[in-house]
Order: C-alpha cells, then sequence, then structure tokens
C-alpha cells in the first residue's frame, strides 16, 4: 500500500549535500558509445513550499574547473576555450523561474541555465525520492531527475568530422541530478 507524501512536513529551506549529491551529463563519443562525467565542486540552495510547490525556488551554482570524465587531457579540453572557457566563464548556473507538481511524487522546475555566458530556459522534470532523519538527526530529501539540452545553443559548439561519416562529440548532452538535501534548522 502507498501513500501520498504529505509535502507540507518539507516546506523550508534546503541545502545540497555536496558528498551525496551528483550532478552529471551524458555526450555521444565518436557516434559509438557514450561519456559520462561529473562536476565535483556546486552549491545549491532550495526553498520549498509543500502547500504550493509553484511557490518553491532552486539556485544551483556549479564551478565548471570541476568537470570530471576520468580522464585528465579530455578534462582540460573541456575546460578550454573549445568548450566550456572556463577562464572567462568559471560558473555553470541555474535558477528556476518556476515549478509545477506534475504527479504525486513528480515535480517539473523550469529556470534559467546559464553556460558560457549564454541563459537559455530549460525543464527537469525531478521525481521526490523522499525524506528521511539521517543519524545526526538531518532532515533530508532525495529527488532524482535528467533533461537533455543542445550544447549548440549555449555557444559550446567544438566538434571534429569522422573519416566515416559524423562528428566526434554529440551535440544532446543529457544532464542528469540524483540530489540529497538537507534542510536547513
Amino acid at each position: 500500500m502507498t501513500t501520498a507524501t504529505d509535502y507540507a512536513k518539507l516546506t523550508g529551506d534546503y541545502e545540497l549535500d555536496p558528498t551525496h549529491t551528483r550532478i552529471g551529463f551524458v555526450a555521444r563519443h565518436a557516434m559509438v558509445t557514450k561519456v559520462r562525467g561529473a562536476f565535483n565542486e556546486f552549491t545549491g540552495t532550495a526553498h520549498i513550499d509543500g502547500e504550493k510547490p509553484e511557490q518553491s525556488s532552486v539556485e544551483l551554482v556549479i564551478k565548471a574547473e570541476s568537470i570530471d570524465t576520468r580522464n585528465a587531457d579530455r578534462d582540460g579540453h573541456l575546460r578550454s576555450n573549445d568548450f566550456l572557457k572556463m577562464d572567462e566563464y568559471p560558473e555553470i548556473t541555474f535558477r528556476s523561474t518556476g515549478v509545477r507538481q506534475d504527479g504525486d511524487d513528480a515535480f517539473e522546475v523550469t529556470g534559467d541555465l546559464t553556460i558560457k555566458g549564454v541563459t537559455r530556459s530549460v525543464t527537469i522534470p525531478l521525481s521526490f525520492e523522499g525524506q528521511a532523519t539521517d543519524p545526526f538527526g538531518n532532515s533530508r530529501i532525495g529527488l532524482e531527475g535528467s533533461t537533455t539540452i543542445n550544447r549548440q545553443d549555449f555557444g559550446v559548439s567544438w566538434n571534429a568530422p569522422l573519416e566515416t561519416g559524423g562528428l566526434l562529440v554529440s551535440d544532446k548532452v543529457t544532464l542528469e541530478f540524483e540530489i540529497s538535501a538537507v534542510k536547513k534548522s
């Protein structure tokens, strides 16, 4: 038997727990495989209004230099002017402009994503994974979701043609969010 979550109990301000949160991405490489990576340094806050989810808000700041694909050469290239141009644009940001409940445990968070100084509206479907009190007395919630963006829309356009046709890096990039957030006291 399942019961609906009492979201009113979750109302409050939260901070992302960076040691239990993953902000990752997936892109096709050479048209035959996927490269996965993550950003290891970020901060995030959320205000959750459990009774009126549309009054909730989210803010995320990612350090571009923290990109990690488990390959130092590739990470260096991704930080360069060919991709993230992190010396000029050290942060990737997301600021919500709207939150909508889309089912019992489903939400859509729409907001302004800024990469390389270019801002576009994106919607991230998130599923509420639950709430727990950890052994240290912290109230924490979990959310998961993903969305796909076109990196060209953000001025991230470097590529190389393959001799067999196609391109080295896909334009579509899936952003992945596995979130653990702790309620502020």
